[in-house]
């Protein structure tokens, strides 16, 4: 018998298996070309300017500088408050999924008109986020705006000023993301809905199961993957957030008080052209998401339930 170190041997291609591997690396090479210009290659560059203090005009490996600009960033106190901003705005996260699932439960039942309800509440997902964005601008305004004209008919007072107070702008940045988001939600957890069995609920209707204990030990825990995708694509996403931001409140509100990372990032990258310090929390934020991920993952198993 042959020992634990026995090489394995090799076997050689005959003409056919030898035609099949060279077609399937020609379908991989295109993928694999792209990810390597349109991914690889930036991450590598991006990196490497990090290291340097590169404006984007200079020549970039003779301002090296190594981790400089990565030890500034720690003690840059805007650089915190915009991670505090980023952070304050994923409150939205869990709202957006309670919504979405309450509605998807209202939706996923046989009534007149649902077709059209669902294709009304999708509508924000593929209508353009600068378009919206501009839309929510009059409905925020402060004068004249849609919100605080129905604030002042209810209450008879004027409403805030939504995006240039410092508390509000930040209520403001979450009612339209979970408003932007909320057509996801409901058609995902939708799908989720029509996946668990009716055979769950009807024998939990037998053992005598009200109405809110088929949704807490049915529903709830049988969507459990649509919720756990959700919260993994809406942190990864809440990091990110840069658009909203850029087109509502485009000097990042009253004291930087609607500024995101990657808002911060924009600004110091292309505004004051600072490349290399731009970079270097670029890698600092993909840092934090990957590990904001991977702790997801790691914990997914003791509440992530899947239907057998």
């Amino acid at each position: 018998m042959s020992g634990g170190n026995t090489k394995p041997v090799k076997k050689k291609m005959n003409k056919a298996e030898f035609k099949e591997h060279c077609w399937g690396l020609t379908f991989v090479a295109p993928a694999f070309i792209g990810f390597c210009i349109f991914m690889a290659f930036p991450i590598a560059f991006a990196f490497v300017a990090s290291l340097t203090k590169w404006n984007g005009m200079n020549n970039m490996l003779d301002n090296f500088i190594g981790l400089a600009n990565y030890t500034k960033l720690l003690t840059d106190a805007k650089f915190w408050k915009v991670l505090v901003n980023t952070i304050i705005y994923m409150v939205g996260i869990p709202i957006g999924m309670i919504l979405g699932l309450l509605i998807a439960v209202a939706m996923n039942r046989k009534i007149r008109g649902i077709k059209v309800l669902r294709t009304l509440y999708y509508v924000p997902v593929v209508s353009s986020l600068v378009a919206v964005a501009i839309l929510w601008m009059w409905v925020f305004n402060y004068d004249y705006g849609l919100l605080n004209s129905i604030v002042k008919l209810i209450s008879g007072a004027h409403g805030p000023n939504w995006l240039g107070d410092e508390f509000w702008v930040k209520i403001s940045m979450i009612i339209f993301m979970v408003w932007k988001g909320l057509g996801s939600s409901i058609i995902l957890y939708l799908s989720g809905l029509q996946g668990i069995p009716r055979d769950y609920y009807e024998a939990a209707q037998i053992d005598g199961a009200s109405g809110w204990n088929l949704f807490r030990y049915i529903t709830v825990p049988l969507v459990s993957p649509v919720t756990f995708y959700l919260l993994i694509t809406g942190l990864i996403g809440g990091f990110q957030v840069f658009v909203e931001v850029l087109v509502m409140v485009p000097t990042g509100g009253l004291n930087y008080s609607a500024a995101t990372v990657v808002f911060y990032l924009y600004d110091k990258a292309f505004g004051s052209n600072q490349m290399g310090y731009g970079s270097a929390m670029a890698f600092l934020l993909a840092i934090l998401i990957f590990i904001v991920t991977a702790i997801n993952f790691k914990g997914q198993d003791k509440w992530v339930k899947t239907i057998e």
